[in-house]
């Protein structure tokens, strides 16, 4: 058991049975009436992403979970299969868990699987991605006064906003935490 004042993004709870990440968490003290704790949690099993609200110093439950490294290998009809790199085991992932993961995901990616009493959950990717622009617009030179930006889409679907000098066939490093074009590789 942990307190509200524990949490942190990334972390797993198990809620009423069911077990949930923090997407996003904000202590708030108001100026009047008790300190309470406003969360996003993503459940992990159907990838749905709900608002809650916790007193401040309310106990919740932590899940044990383990980790374990692996490749992203290909899509088996509705499921993302994984194959860990030491004992060639494959998982497989419903794609409804991994919403947000799978516009980063392109072929031999190394990330970290979340499990949960044997039964694979999630995937943590790496902090940056290299994925290649399959579409944008042309950017004008003179175009504006500071540097501007346009949307371009990569290889895997992500649609990021990239600066005007990146063209279609560049690689660009990308945040996966925000989805931040960082730089052209």
């Amino acid at each position: 058991m942990i307190t509200t004042n524990q949490l942190k993004n990334g972390m797993t709870l198990d809620l009423d049975g069911e077990l949930f990440s923090i997407v996003e968490f904000q202590h708030v003290k108001p100026g009047k009436g008790p300190a309470f704790v406003r969360t996003k949690l993503k459940r992990l099993k159907d990838g749905a992403v709900i608002d809650r609200t916790f007193r401040a110093g309310e106990k919740v439950e932590q899940a044990m979970m383990e980790t374990n490294k692996s490749v992203y290998s290909y899509m088996d009809g509705p499921d993302y299969v994984f194959m860990n790199s030491d004992t060639y085991e494959q998982y497989h992932i419903p794609a409804v868990s991994l919403t947000d993961e799978a516009k980063y995901l392109k072929e031999n990616t190394q990330v970290s699987i979340l499990f949960h009493d044997g039964r694979a959950l999630s995937v943590e990717l790496p902090v940056t991605v290299d994925l290649q622009i399959k579409e944008t617009d042309p950017g004008v030179k003179g175009d504006t006064a500071q540097g501007g930006s346009k949307p371009a889409t990569t290889e895997t679907g992500a649609v990021v906003q990239v600066p005007l000098f990146v063209e279609i066939g560049d690689t660009i490093r990308v945040d996966t935490r925000s989805g931040a074009y960082m730089t052209r590789v």
